[in-house]
């Protein structure tokens, strides 16, 4: 069973969500709360699997960080939201596992609660677009990361020598590690450098400039 906390300012709409809510199957109702100060006694004294917070609520945003701060694992669906794609987007944002619009069904909201219990997020092709586009924009305005800041001090050691064109086994013994160790840290830093030979590690660093200048950790691993 699902056990559900209500959150919502007006009480006959509590009421109305525990009763539907109670004639569902695998849901139940472990409580219910009417403001802020009420929801962090009853999130002590009931232990819900999901909050349904209607949005309408008097300080409804403080609520969800309340609940985000107290309880991280536990999800919330937001119930009452409007259509806007940016009221949807700030929701999700500020970490709501689930929503239901204000023209949403019964169906909508028991469904919305089994999927924030299971930890999806139930929602449409066009919201599922807008997500996408949405993380696509936010990744675009993180810096980038220069290749050589991604290596680690060990992995630069074994970039020195490929560069003096050590073998694997050379650089084994040089380093007095494993040559299966070798291997597995040549491959990593390919990876990271996003490159597929050895030969492009050595053009990688003539593009540096004078390799003895490059910033490389000194750190071991």
């Amino acid at each position: 069973m699902i056990g559900v906390l209500i959150v919502a300012s007006i009480r006959l709409y509590r009421e109305g969500l525990a009763f539907f809510l109670h004639n569902c199957a695998g849901i139940t109702v472990v409580g219910t709360a009417r403001d802020r100060c009420d929801v962090i006694v009853q999130l002590a004294a009931v232990h819900p699997a999901v909050v349904l917070v209607d949005l309408a609520t008097d300080d409804s945003d403080a609520i969800v960080r309340d609940i985000i701060r107290l309880a991280p694992a536990l999800p919330i669906v937001a119930l009452g939201i409007s259509d806007r794609e940016q009221d949807v987007m700030t929701c999700i944002e500020a970490g709501v596992a689930g929503f239901v619009s204000r023209e949403g069904t019964r169906d909508d909201l028991a469904n919305a609660i089994e999927s924030a219990a299971r930890g999806d997020l139930q929602c449409t092709p066009q919201l599922a677009g807008r997500l996408l586009r949405r993380v696509a924009s936010l990744a675009s305005r993180q810096p980038a990361v220069p290749a050589e800041s991604r290596l680690t001090g060990r992995e630069w050691e074994i970039v020195r020598l490929i560069e003096q064109n050590f073998s694997n086994k050379e650089i084994a013994t040089r380093l007095g590690i494993e040559v299966a160790t070798v291997k597995n840290h040549v491959h990593n830093l390919l990876d990271k450098l996003h490159m597929r030979k050895r030969a492009e590690v050595v053009r990688w660093l003539m593009r540096l400039g004078d390799s003895s200048a490059a910033v490389a950790p000194t750190s071991r691993r």
